[in-house]
């Protein structure tokens, strides 16, 4: 079993505890919200196709924003999670271990166990994702081996590895519960920080310290937003 599979498994796990309440699982939050994490997988991968400029009426000539794709695709990582979470729980097939088994047992893993980061191609990496937003809108069951595969497939094509996927998700897991904190629920939380998205102030933050915990990047991340809001 990979332990970096099963650790973000556990971060998704207690985020989702802390946002949604503890019993997500059963398709609704706290508040009577319905949770539906194959919607919040398409339409986020919608999103990510805007990371490329694949209007052929508007801005032709305009380059990849890599940056925010790899974002996107943690977002994803982030509802494909949960999904497996709930779809483990509803159908008694086990708990967080036992997902961490099966993803660890894929032969797609190993695609992203590599040190070698290069971009697909605009149009592949446009396929692949229009290939995970087939698999969430089906009506039948969803076949979770396949969902993930599929994404393992696409993190390899984004410049990404094992390594940076899980560095770049313990970071954004680490950013949501900082919202979740600072009235994102509410519609109070700014999202824009002198001119950058907090994604953005987040991944700077984790380059700049290679070696930071997650408890570490909560209190840089607090401050920086103290500053913000007292200025």
């Amino acid at each position: 079993m990979d332990n970096k599979i099963l650790l973000m498994l556990q971060l998704q796990n207690q985020l989702n505890d802390a946002t949604n309440g503890e019993n997500w699982t059963k398709g609704v939050t706290k508040n009577g919200k319905t949770i539906n994490w194959k919607r919040c997988i398409y339409m986020e991968c919608a999103e990510m196709v805007d990371s490329f400029g694949w209007k052929h009426w508007k801005s032709i000539d305009v380059e990849p924003d890599w940056q925010n794709h790899q974002i996107e695709v943690i977002d994803v990582w982030h509802f494909i999670m949960s999904l497996a979470i709930e779809v483990y729980e509803r159908n008694l097939k086990g708990g967080i271990e036992d997902i961490a088994i099966d993803i660890s047992a894929l032969e797609s893993l190993s695609n992203i166990q590599t040190d070698t980061l290069k971009f697909a191609s605009q149009e592949d990496v446009i396929e692949k994702v229009e290939n995970l937003i087939r698999i969430a809108v089906s009506k039948d069951e969803i076949d979770l081996g396949e969902l993930v595969s599929e994404f393992f497939d696409l993190v390899s094509m984004s410049g990404l590895n094992l390594d940076t996927l899980y560095r770049l998700y313990v970071g954004k897991n680490i950013l949501n519960q900082f919202r979740q904190d600072h009235g994102y629920k509410e519609g109070t939380y700014i999202k824009v920080w002198n001119g950058d998205e907090d994604n953005v102030v987040m991944k700077k933050i984790w380059e700049e310290n290679s070696d930071i915990t997650p408890d570490i990047l909560y209190k840089k991340l607090e401050k920086a937003y103290l500053a913000l809001t007292k200025s």
